[in-house]
């Protein structure tokens, strides 16, 4: 019998919530979904209720935490969520984190979807596999830090630091959404990277309104080739989300120096918009003077192509000598970091992630 932990866990989005558990890092439930669109904030809150009781039930068995993560504005750490978008219920400060410990009497811990993805990743997804490979062709090179970053609904974001999730001061670490949109840069970059961004694209070069355009799997799919539609219009909806994304991602790797992976449900599209994403990140400045520089002080690969990733992953480098000694060490002048998609799959790396931080706080209050 397994007497491990057993944690509960919610990925709550503006059309639904989606309920799990995890134990040793895997789900072992299957996970369900209730739909979170109600009249009022009451009865919002039942529904989340309901759900973590339907988790006892297929568990059979208590938790020993709930670990969920809800959208932003939030005091995280508090479990107070603020005015939000997407659940316009939640409006004024809503704790809930003490209304689910006062039902379920278990300790609760609530943080942004895009940091628990990107921490899921970084324990148990991509940023372990890069090392694997790594090690596999003997290079001695190891990554430590990741930047994870969900296209869909919205653009969110999180940052791992050696294995550190970083929540921030005001719990707004890896807020990327923020950023400034290069294409339209009176607005944030999320109106160029999100279903509704790719939308807008495909019926502006179509000419035709936004609620008779396809939805975003459609638009891919005629880009590809594989579905009836304009194709011109679908590759631009998606050389627009890849500009602004590489925009945004060249920004921000400069400051994490790690590898970055995208997950959300436009995740799926990459054959079609990452090789342009990757261009352009590495598209270099022009100076003042009309000379070109580089734009990143890293090189961005495709971990997704498999001759990029060979590249990425091989063993480069030379031995160098020690001034006034026999002596050699070895020296890597090379600086790469790679773009890829989520291994685990976005819900699923959300659960370990929420798991991950849970058993976290847990082992931190017992200490």
């Amino acid at each position: 019998m397994n007497n491990n932990p057993i944690i509960f866990i919610l990925d709550a989005g503006g059309t639904g919530f989606k309920f799990s558990a995890v134990q040793d890092s895997r789900e072992i439930i299957e996970p369900f979904t209730i739909p979170s669109a109600a009249p009022n904030l009451e009865e919002v809150l039942q529904k989340i209720i309901t759900g973590f009781h339907e988790c006892e039930k297929l568990c059979g068995a208590k938790a020993a935490a709930i670990s969920f993560c809800f959208p932003g504005p939030a005091d995280y750490p508090n479990g107070i969520i603020g005015d939000l978008e997407n659940l316009p219920h939640f409006r004024g400060g809503v704790p809930l984190k003490a209304m689910l410990e006062n039902e379920f009497h278990i300790p609760v811990f609530i943080n942004n979807d895009g940091d628990l993805f990107a921490y899921g990743e970084a324990l148990n997804g991509l940023l372990p596999e890069v090392n694997k490979l790594l090690e596999q062709q003997r290079n001695p090179k190891r990554y430590k830090n990741l930047l994870g970053v969900t296209i869909g609904t919205g653009f969110g974001g999180g940052i791992v630091i050696n294995k550190v999730l970083v929540n921030g001061d005001n719990s707004a670490g890896g807020e990327i959404n923020r950023h400034r949109n290069p294409l339209y840069p009176q607005t944030s970059a999320e109106d160029s990277i999100s279903i509704r961004a790719v939308r807008r694209v495909y019926g502006r070069e179509a000419g035709i309104d936004f609620d008779k355009t396809p939805h975003p799997y459609d638009i891919y799919k005629i880009a590809m080739g594989q579905h009836p539609g304009n194709k011109e219009a679908a590759l631009k909806s998606w050389e627009e989300l890849a500009t602004a994304l590489a925009d945004v991602l060249a920004n921000a790797i400069s400051l994490v120096d790690g590898i970055v992976v995208i997950g959300g449900g436009l995740s799926g599209a990459w054959p079609v918009f990452m090789p342009i994403l990757i261009k352009k990140m590495n598209e270099p400045f022009k100076g003042l003077n009309g000379s070109p520089f580089s734009r990143m002080e890293t090189e961005a690969y495709n971990l997704m192509d498999a001759q990029d990733m060979i590249r990425f992953t091989e063993k480069t480098g030379k031995m160098v000598k020690v001034p006034f000694s026999d002596q050699e060490v070895w020296y890597n002048p090379t600086k790469r970091i790679g773009v890829g998609i989520t291994k685990l799959g976005t819900t699923s790396a959300v659960a370990i992630g929420a798991y991950a931080f849970a058993m976290e706080q847990l082992s931190a209050q017992k200490a």
